[in-house]
């Protein structure tokens, strides 16, 4: 049974932009932070029920499983760019072919990651310097997580393409289901059959499995052009090259960041495990106000994407303009709550005045100024949406993390300014920097394009 669901789809095109857009952001903002607490809860269950060692084993990979699935994450967004356009643009075709192409490309993404995975899991824990005593049990997560990296990439396309007409409500709805299914999971492997970390990881398997059979799913009753037809999947080359044009470029800037974080990351070490702990804690917390300036980001790509495909330019300011605003009042409001209640939250994580207040330290400088990351985000999902996805990677990469090298290189070293402060100092800079960079990238390519037009 077909449905056309469009109780669930957004007209970004036309009429109030504000309230539509809190109408997408806010399902995308829960889901970000469920998906928060869901791992939160991973690490809970193994802490408590299985030990250090294996506590150790699931937090070990925790980078390097960010590394090596930034890439195809970031083509998603690709997806995202693509099919708003063209449902935008009404090229009902057009959007078939690109829905169609976009879930074999997330098979084969998620097949690729399986083999490098399973193939790789241990020689990859080496080269990272994990103990002896944690790799064995580190090897066996990482193998069994990757066995569903499929399932993860299908429901990230999925996703993708429902967010590009505006739904980010059934999105929610299945991490719920599936985020359910992966806490009971762990509680029944870990403590009723002691699976230990491999119980943790079959969980996420079966509940990633869950979520990508549930997108699969809407999208196969879905009708028009966003409609799956499993019998049409195949890969459109035309597609597939605009998806990784814009797409790439954004995976690319995933995985250097997390190579660019790696360095600022040691010189943090360097002060010792106290202030590791502190910064830790601290960046844990961070990412609850993140992932809600985030939701706004993906706003302005798909509000900025649909209403470029229907020709509608003047009205991309007008985005840009809203989503901005409510990134500043989100970044502001919550970064300065993180500030004012740091000390109490901090306390979940440690009982220790001294962490704790390494912890204030990050945030006094990073929570106070966090909008201004935001922003910078916002700017580059407006450039994606009108098709630039190079030009905001080159910028970000140079302003955000060369800018940030560059400090830690030259500024930090000095013996007055060796201080964990002044490597802190080094986000909200780069983020002011960069942010003023994209503004005057974004104003040239406007000026070309409305001169081309009147040409």
């Amino acid at each position: 049974m077909l449905l056309n669901n469009k109780k669930y789809e957004i007209d970004m095109c036309s009429g109030a932009i504000l309230p539509k857009m809190l109408l997408f952001a806010i399902p995308l903002m829960c889901s970000s932070i469920l998906q928060l607490l869901f791992n939160a809860a991973d690490i809970i269950v193994v802490g408590r029920y299985a030990g250090d060692n294996s506590l150790a084993a699931v937090g070990s990979n925790t980078s390097l499983i960010g590394l090596l699935t930034n890439l195809f994450i970031g083509l998603s967004i690709g997806t995202n760019v693509l099919a708003a356009r063209y449902y935008g643009a009404k090229a009902e075709d057009d959007l078939a072919k690109t829905v169609h192409t976009s879930i074999v490309l997330g098979i084969a993404s998620g097949i690729l990651l399986s083999v490098i995975g399973i193939v790789g899991a241990r020689r990859i824990l080496i080269w990272m310097q994990t103990p002896e005593e944690v790799l064995g049990l580190a090897t066996l997560y990482l193998v069994i997580y990757f066995l569903g990296m499929t399932a993860m990439m299908v429901y990230n396309f999925g996703s993708a393409i429902l967010r590009a007409v505006g739904d980010t409500r059934r999105p929610l709805y299945f991490l719920v289901v599936a985020g359910i299914i992966n806490v009971v999971l762990n509680l029944f492997f870990v403590i009723n059959l002691k699976l230990d970390v491999a119980g943790v990881a079959i969980a996420t398997v079966i509940s990633q499995c869950v979520s990508a059979l549930l997108v699969v799913r809407c999208l196969c009753r879905e009708g028009g052009g966003i409609r799956l037809v499993p019998s049409q999947m195949r890969i459109d080359r035309d597609k597939l090259v605009q998806i990784l044009k814009i797409g790439l470029p954004a995976g690319v800037q995933g995985i250097l960041f997390s190579l660019s974080n790696v360095v600022i990351q040691s010189s943090i070490n360097s002060f010792g495990a106290v202030v590791m702990a502190g910064n830790s804690a601290a960046a844990n917390i961070e990412l609850f106000v993140y992932f809600a300036m985030n939701a706004f980001y993906q706003a302005i790509i798909s509000f900025t994407s649909q209403n470029f495909g229907a020709g509608r330019i003047k009205r991309i300011y007008k985005v840009l303009l809203r989503g901005q605003l409510c990134i500043l009042v989100v970044g502001g409001v919550l970064g300065a709550l993180v500030v004012a209640f740091g000390r109490e939250l901090l306390g979940i994580y440690s009982s220790s005045d001294a962490v704790i207040n390494a912890g204030m330290q990050r945030m006094w400088v990073l929570c106070s100024t966090y909008a201004l990351c935001g922003m910078m985000d916002g700017m580059v999902g407006t450039l994606r949406g009108i098709g630039y996805s190079v030009l905001p990677t080159v910028v970000t990469l140079l302003g955000a993390c060369g800018l940030r090298l560059v400090w830690i290189a030259t500024l930090f070293h000095v013996e007055a300014f060796h201080t964990v402060t002044t490597v802190y100092l080094s986000y909200p800079v780069s983020w002011l920097v960069t942010l003023g960079a994209h503004v005057l990238c974004f104003r040239w390519i406007m000026t070309k394009r409305l001169l081309v037009r009147k040409l």
